[in-house]
């Protein structure tokens, strides 16, 4: 990321991508030596002896990964927590980020700015700074990516691999609030209450990373994914990474208060639990257990905050067998396919 220093901003809102990168993007950086004021073209990551650097990358695209009239600080805070997910699933310490922006054509100062201040203050939050990355303009809709890097002990980053039989499948926080959000910003909840309808909308729009769960993992798992296309899609994806199969009871899968009083108004109700553990945009953690760290594993969560519960058991053979109350349940769909036509997000 790159571009003269230039004057003050441009009259009448236009803006340009060098101006952006000096008034906007530059602060951002807070002055660490390894963005180089963004003034070149790479940035410089010193190594950490006895850590390993993690990398990761997430993009969102307006109209498919948040709605079109979505405030851009929430859109700005939302992108940097997708990608903080992926490190808190890998018991990885967050340490700077690089950003692509592809602004629609004619994008004015203030929805720049407000973007950047969305950035701002989850780097506070969170312990990030901007280390370098790209801006251009597009014909098309707002798209966004983010490369995030963190540090995590020599050789023990938790990997999607590595469950062995009768590990537990253990999830952090709540399942289903994300793709209730989605509908809940989008008016499609009209059945529930203006607090749930709100609490919901927020968790769509402000995910919550659970890089809280950093110590638990490092000292208890051994696979690990964070909950981003559906619980049954990303846990399905560990037992697979793992070689094995999965099985999933999904009166275990823990609801939020919201997504309880939903589940409660559909007439089939195993049915709804299927589709809440299928929604995806939870951004919860999904991780592969011994039967005796168990305990442990959900003491460390509850320490930090963290509530986990029980869901499911990995087994010799293949794929993912949910039930419900002891019976076996067929789904349809086992979460988000980036692609393809009958997701509901």
């Amino acid at each position: 990321m790159s571009g003269p220093d230039a004057p003050g901003a441009p009259v009448g809102g236009a803006a340009d991508e060098f101006e952006t990168i000096a008034r906007l993007l530059r602060p951002l950086t807070g002055g660490a030596p390894e963005a180089l004021n963004l003034a070149d073209d790479a940035a410089v990551i010193p190594s950490r002896p006895g850590f390993d650097l993690v990398v990761s990358k997430d993009a969102l695209v307006c109209g498919v990964h948040f709605l079109p009239d979505d405030p851009l600080d929430l859109v700005a805070r939302k992108l940097l927590r997708v990608n903080l997910s992926d490190l808190a699933a890998k018991a990885a310490e967050p340490y700077g980020y690089f950003l692509a922006v592809a602004w629609p054509e004619n994008t004015g100062w203030p929805e720049r700015e407000r973007f950047a201040a969305g950035l701002a203050k989850d780097q506070d939050l969170f312990g990030l700074r901007l280390f370098g990355g790209d801006t251009v303009a597009t014909p098309g809709p707002l798209t966004l990516s983010v490369t995030i890097i963190g540090w995590v002990p020599q050789g023990r980053m938790v990997r999607r691999s590595g469950a062995q039989p009768g590990d537990h499948l253990l999830v952090s926080g709540e399942i289903g609030d994300g793709v209730l959000g989605l509908r809940a910003a989008q008016g499609r909840l009209a059945a529930m209450s203006p607090a749930e309808i709100e609490a919901l909308a927020d968790r769509y729009r402000l995910p919550r990373p659970r890089l809280g769960l950093r110590a638990a993992l490092l000292g208890h798992a051994r696979a690990a994914a964070d909950v981003s296309d559906g619980l049954l899609a990303d846990a399905g994806r560990v037992a697979e990474a793992s070689g094995l199969g999965l099985d999933l009871a999904l009166e275990q899968v823990p609801l939020s208060a919201a997504a309880a009083a939903w589940a409660e108004l559909q007439s089939d109700r195993a049915a709804a639990l299927a589709a809440l553990a299928a929604g995806g945009d939870d951004y919860e953690i999904a991780c592969a257990v011994a039967p005796e760290e168990a305990s442990a594993f959900i003491e460390a969560a509850r320490a930090v905050g963290v509530p986990v519960a029980r869901v499911g058991v990995f087994r010799q053979g293949r794929g993912v067998a949910a039930s419900f109350e002891g019976r076996p349940l067929a789904v349809d769909r086992l979460g988000y396919r980036h692609g393809a036509g009958d997701n509901d997000r």
